[in-house]
């Protein structure tokens, strides 16, 4: 797997550079915006790790670049900023997910790691299914017009039911989607109660989870 690090701290680049070289990830780091977008232009990337401010150009301006340009990269933003609205920036300008600095490396690794697993070039597509609409990037979902709230959990693991739908997934699969430690909803009964609770948030919207007993969960027309 193939990482881009754009970070201007010469500091904090050599650490992530590091961790993740460690961790088996080939890794190429530059310190400016500018520098990112050409390695960007010349190479296919499975994950940029982005800085929010850089000389040259912005974290965000790199991450509309890269959603202009159609790239599959997943875009990870690193930042001191964190407040909802600018948060909200990043997001709405491609971002696939936020990092707020300082953080734990084995957090960076964790959300590197569950960005790898989602299928390449689908990142920012609208899903539709039915009548529901699922946008990951403003992480929103509609339901024949009307906005649905969802806890982020719950909205992961409908990302990941819409996704693959019509195909089953089974339980380890939704706890690496929707769980920052895939191991802790597994030895519980909290993948179910996440599904019951998704269930009634989801009426009359045209599709619905179905248990396939022994095998998982699948999306399909209602």
């Amino acid at each position: 797997m193939r990482i881009l690090v754009a970070e201007d701290d010469p500091g904090l680049r050599a650490v992530l550079t590091q961790g993740l070289e460690d961790h088996g990830f080939f890794v190429d780091a530059v310190s400016r915006g500018d520098d990112a977008i050409a390695q960007l232009r010349f190479y296919d990337y499975d994950v940029a790790i982005l800085d929010w401010r850089m000389p040259g150009t912005s974290g965000v301006d790199v991450v509309a670049w890269v959603r202009r340009e159609k790239r599959p990269t997943r875009l990870l933003m690193l930042t001191a900023r964190d407040t909802t609205a600018e948060r909200i920036q990043g997001l709405d300008a491609g971002a696939d997910d936020y990092l707020v600095k300082p953080f734990d490396f084995g957090e960076l690794l964790a959300r590197v790691r569950a960005l790898q697993r989602r299928p390449p070039g689908t990142d920012t597509a609208t899903l539709v299914r039915g009548g529901l609409e699922l946008d990951p990037n403003r992480r929103e979902v509609i339901a024949h017009g009307r906005p649905i709230h969802l806890s982020a959990t719950e909205f992961n693991i409908l990302e990941l039911l819409m996704r693959r739908a019509p195909q089953v997934v089974d339980r380890n699969s939704i706890a690496q989607q929707a769980w920052r430690d895939e191991t802790d909803p597994l030895g519980s009964n909290a993948i179910d109660v996440r599904l019951s609770r998704l269930r009634a948030k989801l009426p009359d919207v045209g599709v619905r989870i179905v248990t396939v007993r022994g095998a998982g969960y699948r999306l399909e027309h209602a």
